[in-house]
């Protein structure tokens, strides 16, 4: 049977028990409404999106190939153009999700203007734009279904295959994708993470990322001066965000657990020790120590602890942090995603500073020795000079196997040498770039990335597009930078936003007019309407 045509049935229904005052009222036409706004709240969504995220994690833990994609995205315009192109272009939605970042938010959203990443913007600015985000996805359904149902009444008038048609309203794959919403270092203490994740899932939100570093000082994973809080503090925050999952009945809601560990080297708090080998203890066991052999070696207000049968004085820069030993970032990020793991997080989040699979795997394959099943989700970064990084993987790897490399400047020695336009039709550049092509398939089969993004790509695709056609339009090329580089493309390309007006919402607002007015509606979509030319 056809839930489209049950839902009409049970609304004529409805209408009838209301007698003549609801006569007006066409039981279709309120289906059609329900059909275009399937969600009715945040919370709905959140949950309908946790679903399928629980089920993607089970099917790539049966076959790593199966992993999952997003872009970042930082308006609701730009998620619903990415839903709908990947739609268009793939045939489904399957496995593609959308990520917010807090980068984007902080550069391009707070009422403060452009700020860095330093948890600097308004809070609220984060659930704001996941409603924005899911108020785009689900107009994208709106006007696709709209579409749908005037071939529909074609059909019908012109005895068309009317039951195809019905059938791919039952079966309509929605927009709404899961988002991955960054809470940054959690905005404060544990109940303010707690208020926010709170605020976060209420606007729709499956998946939160919540990184270890200290909220007040927090820094973007790929620059200098991150100082991370012991595990305890962290697990608190973890705790927070499951509290208000479960609180608001999304059972199923994602906790990311990102650890900054491999490029910090500080930390705020030398943490209390309760028993011998506990966190506090395994997390104190990394911090840079001078052994204090007699206590008149102590400067006035100096610090020590007991640590392994020595008095030791942990090394306190002039700020008040605590340095770590050198070299032991790699076993810090696996205690940290072990323990993660183990106190509820669902996915890890490493933050590396170049994009190798073999540096991956290697800490992946170490945390897997205690939790076999752990996943990442990893950032495709723009932060990473991709074109260099693989080529100097591929240079270092051609002189390890003794090949000719006469050619090419010498990385070691020329700091950008490969970057250099002469090199892209050469054999290393072709190489890399196959490389690099791979490396989200190579890294989900030998390095547990479950899910790949790319935190902040439309922020550098809108500068590039808008220097493009700024450069043509103001130049020489004049209108034809407009006509030959955006219109004529998105025309040949089938993109809804040829016609802006119906991708606005016009034609759906008018159908509204014809069911409320009837024959009295002054409709916008009439032969004057310019998108006609389209």
């Amino acid at each position: 049977m056809s839930a489209y045509l049950d839902e009409i049935k049970a609304v004529a229904t409805l209408r009838e028990s209301h007698k003549k005052t609801w006569a007006s009222i066409n039981p279709e036409y309120v289906t059609r409404m329900r059909f275009q706004n399937r969600f009715k709240t945040g919370v709905d969504i959140a949950r309908h999106t946790a679903d399928i995220m629980r089920k993607d994690m089970a099917d790539y833990d049966t076959n790593p190939a199966n992993y999952t994609q997003s872009l970042g995205c930082w308006h609701g315009f730009t998620a619903q153009q990415l839903a709908m192109s990947v739609k268009k272009h793939q045939g489904s939605l399957d496995k593609s999700y959308i990520y917010l970042s807090g980068w984007m938010v902080a550069a391009l959203r707070s009422r403060f203007g452009p700020l860095p990443d330093q948890s600097m913007h308004e809070k609220t600015t984060v659930p704001d734009l996941i409603e924005e985000i899911y108020t785009f996805l689900k107009q994208a359904d709106a006007r696709e279904l709209r579409h749908i149902f005037a071939e529909l009444d074609e059909a019908r008038s012109n005895g068309g295959d009317v039951d195809a048609i019905i059938n791919r309203i039952d079966n309509f794959e929605t927009h709404v994708v899961p988002i991955i919403a960054d809470i940054d270092a959690g905005f404060g203490n544990e109940e303010a993470t707690y208020l926010l994740a709170k605020r976060m899932i209420e606007s729709g939100a499956c998946a939160i990322q919540v990184e270890n570093q200290v909220s007040d000082a927090k820094q973007c994973g790929h620059q200098a001066g991150k100082v991370t809080v012991p595990h305890e503090d962290f697990l608190a925050k973890i705790h927070a965000i499951r509290y208000a999952f479960l609180e608001l009945g999304v059972e199923n809601g994602i906790i990311v657990a990102r650890t900054d560990s491999l490029g910090a080297s500080l930390t705020q708090k030398v943490p209390v020790v309760r028993t011998p080998g506990d966190l506090p203890s395994q997390y104190n066991e990394f911090l840079e120590t001078e052994e204090i052999h007699d206590l008149e070696e102590l400067k006035e207000n100096d610090i020590i602890i007991h640590q392994g049968g020595k008095l030791v004085k942990p090394v306190r820069l002039d700020n008040g942090l605590y340095s770590f030993k050198e070299n032991t970032g790699f076993d810090r990020v696996v205690l940290d995603c072990v323990t993660s793991l183990q106190h509820g997080a669902d996915l890890l989040w490493i933050e590396t500073e170049k994009p190798n699979v073999k540096q991956i795997a290697d800490m992946v394959n170490e945390i897997r020795r205690t939790v076999p099943d752990a996943k990442l989700v990893y950032n495709n970064s723009p932060s990473f000079n991709w074109t260099l990084a693989f080529r100097e993987q591929v240079y270092a790897s051609w002189a390890e196997a003794g090949k000719d490399l006469s050619a090419y400047p010498d990385p070691s020695k020329s700091e950008k040498g490969l970057m250099d336009e002469q090199y892209d039709t050469t054999d290393l550049a072709i190489e890399a770039d196959k490389l690099v092509q791979q490396f989200q398939k190579d890294a989900s089969q030998e390095a547990g990335i479950f899910h790949h993004l790319i935190t902040l790509p439309t922020y550098h695709d809108t500068a590039l597009g808008t220097d493009i056609l700024s450069e043509g339009y103001f130049g020489d090329l004049g209108m034809l930078a407009y006509v030959r580089d955006i219109q004529r493309r998105e025309i040949r390309r089938n993109m809804a936003s040829v016609k802006h007006q119906d991708l606005a919402g016009s034609n759906v607002g008018d159908d509204h007019k014809e069911y409320f007015s009837g024959e009295n509606a002054l409709l916008a979509g009439g032969g004057a309407n310019t998108m006609n030319q389209f």
